[in-house]
């Protein structure tokens, strides 16, 4: 299984936003997704099978903080590492941005599967979110530290 990362574009937007909600489980609508794709201080990828978007991923830049908003699979393609493809992609991107200390996500404390893999890349729960989720679940906030900057 051969999984391809590329940076997505509107057109992969329009191909999924049918089936968003029941192919990548319930996250931003497609309206919200859009603008956040087409702003400059965000980076978006997907995760391609045989030319099928099995799989997205994204960031926003917030002054020295990049703050990954999805991480998202395809249901019937879990437990393949896409994910881990995906976060790879991420974190590199991350690097290369000199400005860029922190990393953060907020990640439901149910979900042990993201947690564990978070835990891999070497991020750490750093807070809780209440009733973050639209199912009044919470949300762990993690972090990972790319780069320490000297203030003087």
């Amino acid at each position: 299984m051969e999984i391809q990362i590329r940076k997505m574009t509107l057109s992969d937007l329009n191909s999924i936003s049918d089936n968003l909600e029941s192919d990548f489980d319930d996250f931003w609508n497609a309206s919200i997704f859009k603008q956040v794709l087409i702003n400059e201080n965000s980076y978006y990828v997907v995760a391609l099978l045989d030319n099928e978007i099995v799989g997205f991923a994204g960031y926003m830049l917030i002054l020295d903080e990049a703050d990954i908003t999805n991480i998202v699979v395809r249901k019937d393609m879990r437990n393949k590492k896409i994910a881990t493809k995906l976060l790879t992609n991420l974190i590199d991107s991350i690097s290369d941005i000199e400005k860029i200390e922190t990393i953060t996500l907020e990640v439901n404390e149910n979900n042990k599967c993201a947690i564990q893999l978070y835990k891999n890349f070497d991020f750490k729960e750093v807070g809780l979110r209440k009733n973050y989720y639209k199912n009044h679940q919470n949300a762990l906030i993690m972090t990972k530290k790319i780069r320490n900057f000297e203030t003087n």
